[in-house]
């Protein structure tokens, strides 16, 4: 989950983004066998995900580490800043006999949440081994048996046609890039499968400056609002794009947009203890801070 100020705004939602690979010896280079399969050679890793991983990892050490016990613990699932309730938003299907894959998971409390509803498998996949360490630790705590798997969720590696969910509350809704990761969601899911992800508001980014705390003016364009850079705390890469681009690139990725919920803090909401420094209940009371999407595979 996260806000952040932008140093930059690409415009071209399908530009290259350059990385450099992130291979182990023994993958650059395989032995030759007496009849050798041919292996698939993987894309470099994208620049983003290298500065996110980082940035997850202090912050996983600050933060969402100590913070997992707790959310773990929980027994009502809750989404976002201001914990809005499952029960009022009703965004999630029956859980009971689902496969559910989380995309961007973190420390994976949305998962565990979901094991405990009833789902039959839970995977959780995330670029940071340190917040993957502190969902081990808690899955081996709970006994939930989630699968969790160090991967982009851009190109999880999982196969096709394997899940009824795919669910993430500010893992891939915004730290990757949604024109590779929602096509990727819908290559996991089934037929008639759904995807419920939380993002933050298009206009609270359009009101995010680039120091500071979110303000009661526009301060970007969202014409071409797509990657987003930050350097407040360390540098980081976010992806947000517009309704109308978002509700295009679901369409075109084969979904139907069942819902999106607009979020505001309410009235008895307090700053976040962590994001509070950017996002502040005052604003969100005022206009929706975050939104919760849910569509279906067709």
């Amino acid at each position: 989950m996260g806000q952040r100020r932008a140093l930059n705004q690409a415009g071209d939602p399908h530009a290259e983004v350059q990385g450099h690979p992130d291979r182990s010896a023994d993958q650059r280079h395989r032995p030759v066998a007496p009849h050798p399969e041919v292996v698939p050679v993987r894309d470099p890793e994208p620049d983003y995900v290298r500065v996110n991983r980082a940035h997850w990892t202090k912050n996983n050490a600050r933060y969402t580490d100590a913070r997992a016990e707790h959310a773990w613990a929980e027994e009502q699932i809750s989404w976002g800043l201001w914990n809005t309730p499952e029960s009022k938003v009703n965004v999630l299907p029956d859980m009971v006999g689902k496969d559910v894959v989380e995309l961007g998971c973190g420390t994976a409390y949305v998962a565990a949440w979901l094991k405990r509803r009833g789902a039959r498998r839970v995977v959780g996949v995330d670029i940071t081994p340190a917040q993957l360490d502190t969902a081990r630790r808690l899955n081996e705590k709970h006994g939930l048996g989630l699968e969790l798997i160090e991967a982009n969720a851009e190109a999880t590696g999982l196969p096709d046609a394997e899940f009824d969910l795919a669910v993430s509350e500010y893992g891939a809704s915004i730290w990757c890039d949604p024109y590779k990761w929602i096509p990727e969601a819908a290559r996991l899911l089934r037929t008639g499968g759904e995807l419920v992800f939380l993002r933050n508001s298009t206009l609270s980014m359009l009101c995010m400056p680039d120091t500071g705390k979110v303000e009661e003016r526009l301060r970007r364009p969202q014409r071409g609002l797509h990657r987003l850079e930050w350097a407040d705390d360390g540098p980081t890469v976010e992806f947000h794009l517009g309704h109308g681009d978002l509700i295009g690139l679901l369409r075109n990725a084969g979904f139907e947009v069942l819902d999106m919920v607009e979020i505001f803090a309410a009235d008895d909401s307090v700053d976040h203890p962590f994001y509070g420094e950017y996002m502040t209940v005052e604003w969100a009371r005022k206009w929706p801070s975050e939104e919760l999407w849910h569509a279906r595979k067709r």
